[in-house]
């Protein structure tokens, strides 16, 4: 293909003249059958690009091929496939420095398409590693813009915008509404420059090289490379052998069962020991587990004769909840510390605060409130409980950024107060109430919500729960559970008289790793001075 052709269909390389700056640059694109990259030369030194998936070729490779493009210096093409397509170009995205070169556009190398771009299921938070597509605003054939939401997509934390990063039409919808456990990097639509590609991709599917690659159940134990006929074989074989497969998978009381497998068998609760082994020795594979589910091998079987039951899907949110605090309770030495602090100065102060507030339009102060700044300032006085367990170090942290924990019918989210410790009484009520707010809407964003470096969870307020202890939220090192406010008979000032008081208990959930039990003491204390004597956090 000539350059001119490139120049063409390659709108970015129209404007190469004004984007490209250095003198000696030079492009090399390395075709493969799953990756390729890009390597960039500026005087005789490369710069390899990020890798990025082409379709395979199968024909013969011929020999580099040059060819030199117009602009300011000399830019150098080398070809090492039968064609070079405009897709080519795209590597050239917005202004290009010397010797920088950014991210590759993965375009179809076929000579029956024209060219577009795959979009990937992206990756929208440090621990997603697939997600599930909400709903698509957008649909095939609508023209798209930088910055226009094409999709909702349900992370492991929240459900999250995606916005479109080039102009284009939305040519076909790989995974539609709905789609579930999309692994990240997987397609999930196609765009194209023109409106009359749209056409040609009526009937499009992905390429099985533009599919996301699996963690290989062989890092663990390679699985046989026999056709699928040979595993329904096995499984068909005379019952005769089948109690040698159990005996063998089960050995010393062992199940052998590859990572995928146990992964799959845990999230449809399938009980390893009611699966047959079709691998090495009789090792459980992943097909194992799906042919299992497939033959109607369900959790019905825990269920008791005659009992009615409904089985309710476990939302994304949930099982990434239910992960961490499993972790979390097997892997960090919890331990409780529980103070009793009179609150009815706190209760009074709040009474004199909501009617300025009222007078100004904001927000009403809530006991809940008023708990985040004392947890905060206490925090600032004892900054070891403001730390994290980093193994071989104790990180602790400069900010003092609080999650709350808000209870909503998708699941539990903890959004996040940032630098509570110096912020007002009205700024955290505005904040909380906020993000509480869109937390029920299933809408935070990864910034409302990652950062804390302590929580706060109210079940006695909401909930009238007079005491409990949470379960710390990694990699936080405590927790801080407060209980519900009640009225108690006190001794008065002077002999033979009483009075009632009001006395809210708070439960600090420690990492004994990180916080000594004098010290999550000292919080405590820090914490019962503010609550008891709130005019003191005004200062």
């Amino acid at each position: 293909m000539s350059a001119a052709h490139l120049l063409r269909h390659s709108r970015k390389l129209q404007s190469l003249q004004n984007a490209v700056g250095c003198e000696n640059l030079s492009l090399v694109r390395h075709f493969s059958s799953g990756s390729g990259s890009f390597i960039a030369k500026e005087n005789g030194v490369g710069k390899r690009t990020r890798g990025t998936r082409f379709s395979q070729h199968n024909q013969p490779a011929k020999e580099p091929e040059t060819f030199s493009l117009g602009v300011n210096g000399s830019c150098t093409w080398r070809r090492t496939s039968n064609s070079l397509t405009p897709s080519a170009a795209s590597w050239l995205n917005g202004s290009l420095s010397c010797g920088q070169v950014v991210s590759a556009r993965p375009f179809s190398s076929s000579a029956d398409l024209p060219p577009h771009q795959e979009i990937g299921m992206p990756s929208l938070s440090p621990t997603m590693t697939e997600g599930n597509i909400a709903k698509w605003l957008k649909k095939e054939g609508d023209k798209v813009s930088p910055g226009e939401v094409l999709c909702e997509v349900e992370t492991d934390k929240a459900t999250v915008e995606m916005e479109c990063m080039e102009e284009g039409y939305l040519a076909k919808i790989i995974q539609g509404d709905g789609a579930k456990e999309i692994k990240v990097g997987e397609v999930i639509a196609i765009t194209v420059e023109e409106e009359g590609d749209i056409e040609k991709f009526k009937d499009y599917k992905p390429s099985s090289s533009a599919e996301p690659v699996a963690p290989a159940e062989s890092k663990a134990q390679p699985e046989p490379s026999q056709p699928k006929v040979d595993e329904k074989k096995l499984t068909q074989a005379p019952d005769a052998k089948a109690p040698k497969i159990e005996e063998a998978s089960q050995s010393g009381d062992r199940i052998f069962a590859s990572p995928l497998a146990r992964k799959l068998a845990e999230d449809n609760n399938v009980p390893l020991s009611s699966v047959k082994g079709t691998g090495p020795d009789g090792r459980i594979l992943k097909a194992d587990i799906e042919d299992y589910l497939a033959k109607g091998g369900t959790r019905e079987a825990f269920a008791a004769p005659g009992l009615g039951y409904i089985d309710i899907p476990n939302a994304q949110i949930r099982k990434v909840t239910a992960n961490r605090l499993l972790t979390s309770k097997q892997t960090i030495p919890h331990y409780y510390l529980t103070v009793d602090a009179r609150v009815d100065k706190l209760v009074k102060l709040r009474g004199e605060l909501n009617p300025l507030q009222d007078a100004s339009g904001g927000k009403k102060i809530s006991i809940n409130d008023l708990v985040i700044k004392a947890a905060a300032l206490a925090l600032r006085k004892v900054p070891q409980c403001n730390s994290s367990w980093m193994n071989d170090f104790i990180r602790q942290y400069h900010n003092v950024n609080i999650n709350v924990a808000v209870q909503t019918e998708h699941g539990l989210f903890v959004p996040v107060i940032r630098d509570a410790d110096k912020k007002g009484l009205g700024t955290i009520a505005e904040e909380v109430k906020q993000l509480a707010q869109k937390a029920r809407d299933n809408s935070l964003k990864p910034a409302d919500y990652e950062g804390g470096t302590f929580t706060v969870s109210n079940l006695g307020g909401p909930f009238g729960i007079k005491q409990f202890c949470a379960i710390i939220n990694p990699p936080q090192s405590a927790i801080l559970a407060i209980g519900s406010a009640e009225k108690r008979v006190i001794p008065g000032s002077a002999d033979g008289e009483y009075e009632f008081g009001s006395f809210m208990s708070a439960t600090l959930s420690c990492d004994h790793r990180v916080i000594d039990g004098a010290i999550g003491a000292e919080f405590l204390k820090a914490f019962k001075g503010y609550m008891e004597n709130p005019t003191s956090m005004l200062l």
